[in-house]
């Protein structure tokens, strides 16, 4: 018979060496004699909100871009589910599932909103090729109308049914970041990285925006890897914080415990 202790024992064994979502080891990043990231190591798991804060200048956006392949790093190696994918390009890995929005909004803004979300699926392609194409096979017709449903889907899920037929460009800042979000999220994300969300949305979209990151890693299993400002916002999201102070990782802990950490207070919130 096995003992509750035992379980609970053997259950956290499991998780502790279950593979991450994303493993960053030992990244470096240097620019001239500039170090922007020096040693950062960095674990995201299946379903997890980890939140990435600290002071302008810590390495937060170097960070996001060798994650996403922006950025090569000079050391290190990046991990996506156990596979290393460092020397990947980003449209190598955002096809792996690995999405990410940015800090200035980058839509199509020339597409109304339900073309920009629904090119994130077309990499897929139709089945078929231009035969397909020329004689309208019944496969292309379905795939087309489950991938158009797909759509409508996610923009019900931002909260952007109503401005569909819309050009992005055309839209305030606020929606247009939520139409970031849908396009980055209607093909099903693995780990989706979110650059400073919040910016430019008023409460009730970052309110929208909360619900939505814990229904995607909640319902999808998809894990998020969140950089913001708003400290309060990443307080309430995530499951555990991850604080760069000048290029290097200051500590990692639950919500709670980067609110106290005494380091934190004075590299982030200017406090002595």
């Amino acid at each position: 018979m096995v003992t509750a202790d035992v379980a609970s024992t053997e259950l956290h064994a499991e998780t502790s060496i279950a593979t991450p979502v994303l493993d960053l080891q030992d990244i470096s990043v240097r620019f001239g004699g500039i170090t922007a990231l020096g040693g950062v190591d960095l674990r995201v798991d299946s379903g997890q909100v980890m939140g990435l804060i600290g002071p302008n200048g810590a390495g937060k956006t170097t960070l996001f871009d060798v994650v996403s392949g922006v950025t090569t790093p000079n050391a290190g190696r990046v991990r996506l589910d156990g596979s290393d994918i460092t020397r990947l390009g980003a449209v190598a890995r955002s096809r792996r599932g690995l999405r990410r929005t940015f800090q200035r909004v980058q839509t199509f803004g020339w597409l109304t909103v339900e073309d920009n979300v629904l090119a994130a699926l077309e990499w897929r392609g139709g089945g078929g090729g231009m035969l397909a194409d020329l004689v309208a096979f019944p496969t292309r017709r379905r795939r087309e109308l489950a991938r158009r449903e797909r759509v409508r889907d996610v923009l019900e899920q931002c909260g952007l049914t109503a401005v569909a037929h819309e050009s992005a460009g055309s839209l305030p800042i606020g929606l247009a970041r939520m139409v970031e979000v849908a396009r980055a999220i209607v093909d099903g994300p693995r780990l989706l990285m979110l650059d400073e969300p919040t910016s430019g949305l008023d409460a009730t979209e970052s309110a929208r925006l909360g619900r939505l990151i814990q229904e995607i890693r909640r319902d999808a299993q998809c894990s998020v890897l969140l950089v913001e400002h708003d400290v309060n916002f990443v307080m309430d999201q995530a499951d555990r914080v991850t604080v760069l102070d000048l290029g290097r990782v200051l500590t990692v802990g639950e919500p709670e415990q980067i609110k106290q950490d005494p380091r934190v207070r004075t590299a982030y919130l200017g406090e002595t």
